[in-house]
């Protein structure tokens, strides 16, 4: 064996036991920060205290922030054109899309400021019925002028079978679209895979629909189909409305270092004053992916390029497609967390993830509290599971990416862990305390963000907490134990949504706050509040429960006043700038 390679495999197997111990390092101090509860700060009778855990959080919310706009400057800074010199392959998947959000999509898409001999524009509908065939006839109309190809393909890649009945799914790029014939022991194609492929290869703006299987399998056939013809291959939803600017955004990243594997860009929410549910998460996307996201992209590991917006390198991508879509988790074929998949294989060979916010779109999100329950539900399934494969490739990558995933991973057990105890064994002051705490994260939180994106709407933020406590929290853990089941998770837009299984957890957890909370009212009436103790920790109790309740009051009033005032039903079209 030559040294050199020899040298690179012990250097990546010493680099994986450094990592290794790096991560049980950071856990180990979390843990014992949390279970130790040592105070650092701590007033007369205890009643208020400050701990070294919450100087832990504290440490990592400054430090993320901090490098979130060390990026944030450095790409303002970015001047580079884009050599315009790139082939890319646009694609589109579809299900059952509401038809007013999905000519938004399509006539962005037609907008787009990239030469059109350098992309080519697929949209794959997952599903080929007669109540499908509406996207179709979009499709054409959009791009009447582009001669598009439109093709029903009575299968997918996955479900041919000359025999009669299903295929069983599965099989590798060499045999999809083939079964074995009986007879003669060959392998017979799909006739239609054929002039579907070929119709891609040859036509700018293509339409396919096919056999429903879900979005990966719809996501997979406009990858195969597109080959290694394109140079970039970039991704979006029937729901997004993109910037004109937004591809030559992402291209000029990916053409700035070689070592980019992917980009992301800025997701924003397009009817954000449907609801409180869709304001809440309008909020939520710019949290996650202005400052989370960003500060990930300072150390060239961004975890997850979202599906609305992100262009992969093809060459990259076209390597590990099949083990993308054959991806099996507890002997199950996965069927959601595409897009976290499709990062977590980039990463897993080495290629740096990035995010820009120069590059911007628009999509839509679930304004019923149940649909969007549903979609939090299967992101938390998939965010589990990527966790666990993500974890094998911690070594190839900054250390940031072992240290937050660490943190991010344990976050939700340490707060379940607390609110519970608090609520069963605590004081009442502890209960108005935490949630006080609680809120005032919020805020500082919130109050960054308003400076950072300029805008006193990011105050709101802080009411996000109530989403997450009340009803998040819980439903990760539903998640988890489900986490085998594999669906779209989320219905379509044009269907009423029937799945109320994620509310049980809900009402479990209520039922234990509520019980908690019943019981710590005994308990503390059983006290001798004549103690000067007591009599001190009553005037918190009053004075916090007071400021709580005003908090609430005053920020409840200020969301109907400048919030709701300013909500308007969705319009047939929105007169959205982008």
């Amino acid at each position: 064996m030559e040294l050199k390679p020899l040298l690179r495999k012990v250097g990546t197997i010493v680099r994986a036991i450094l990592t290794f111990l790096f991560a049980l390092i950071v856990l180990g101090v979390m843990i014992w920060a949390y279970i130790a509860g040592f105070p650092i700060v701590t007033s007369p009778y205890g009643i208020i205290s400050f701990g070294f855990y919450g100087l832990l959080l504290s440490v990592h919310v400054l430090i993320q922030s901090l490098f979130a706009f060390i990026e944030h400057r450095r790409m303002a800074a970015r001047r580079e054109p884009c050599s315009y010199t790139k082939t890319v392959g646009f694609t589109i998947s579809a299900y059952q899309e509401d038809p007013e959000y999905l000519r938004e999509c399509l006539s962005s898409v037609r907008a787009l400021q990239y030469p059109d001999h350098l992309m080519r524009i697929i949209m794959v509908v997952d599903g080929n019925s007669e109540d499908d065939l509406y996207m179709m006839d979009m499709f054409k109309e959009v791009f009447a002028d582009q001669e598009p190809g439109c093709y029903v393909w009575q299968n997918n890649y996955h479900t041919w079978n000359p025999m009669g009945g299903d295929q069983e799914r599965g099989g590798q790029g060499g045999t999809a679209g083939r079964d074995l014939d009986a007879a003669d022991g060959l392998w017979e194609e799909d006739p239609q895979r054929r002039e579907v492929e070929e119709l891609i290869q040859n036509k700018r703006c293509v339409c396919i629909m096919q056999k429903w299987g879900g979005k990966r399998e719809v996501m997979y056939t406009a990858f195969k189909a597109l080959g290694a013809s394109v140079d970039y291959i970039q991704v979006c939803d029937s729901d997004t409305k993109l910037d004109p600017l937004a591809t030559c955004e992402l291209v000029k990243v990916l053409e700035s270092n070689q070592r980019y594997g992917a980009v992301g860009g800025d997701v924003m929410i397009l009817n954000e004053r449907d609801s409180y549910v869709s304001f809440m998460s309008s909020l939520r996307y710019w949290m996650a992916f202005n400052i989370e996201r960003s500060c990930q992209s300072f150390f060239d590991c961004v975890s997850c390029i979202s599906g609305p917006l992100g262009l992969y390198r093809n060459d990259l991508l076209q390597q590990f497609l099949e083990s993308w879509y054959n991806q099996k988790f507890l002997g199950t074929h996965c069927t959601f967390g595409d897009d976290r998949h499709l990062t977590n294989r980039m990463l897993s060979m080495g290629y740096a993830t990035k995010y820009t916010s120069r590059s911007k779109c628009y999509t839509e999100t679930p304004s019923q509290f149940l649909r969007w329950l549903n979609q939090q539900t299967r992101w938390t399934k998939s965010y589990f599971r990527e966790w666990l494969f993500n974890a094998m490739w911690w070594h190839k990558h900054h250390l940031w990416m072992t240290y937050e995933s660490i943190v991010a991973g344990i976050f939700p057990f340490f707060v379940t862990s607390t609110i519970i105890k608090l609520f069963w064994t605590g004081s009442l002051w502890d209960i108005i305390w935490v949630l006080c705490c609680i809120q005032l994260i919020g805020l500082v939180k919130a109050a960054y963000a308003c400076l950072l994106r300029r805008s006193p709407l990011m105050v709101f933020m802080s009411l996000y907490s109530a989403l997450y406590m009340t009803s998040l929290l819980p439903a990760k853990y539903f998640a988890i134990i489900t986490m085998n089941k594999s669906s779209w998770g989320t219905s379509g837009r044009r269907k009423i949504v029937g799945n109320y299984i994620p509310l049980l957890p809900l009402s479990i957890w209520a039922a234990i706050l509520l019980g908690g909370l019943c019981y710590t009212v005994y308990r503390e009436t059983l006290e001798d509040w004549r103690t000067v103790k007591k009599q001190e920790e009553l005037k918190f109790v009053v004075f916090g429960s007071i400021a709580y309740v005003c908090y609430w009051t005053l920020m409840v009033c200020l969301y109907w006043l400048v919030i709701l005032r300013l909500c308007r039903k969705r319009s047939k079209s929105y007169s959205l700038e982008v």
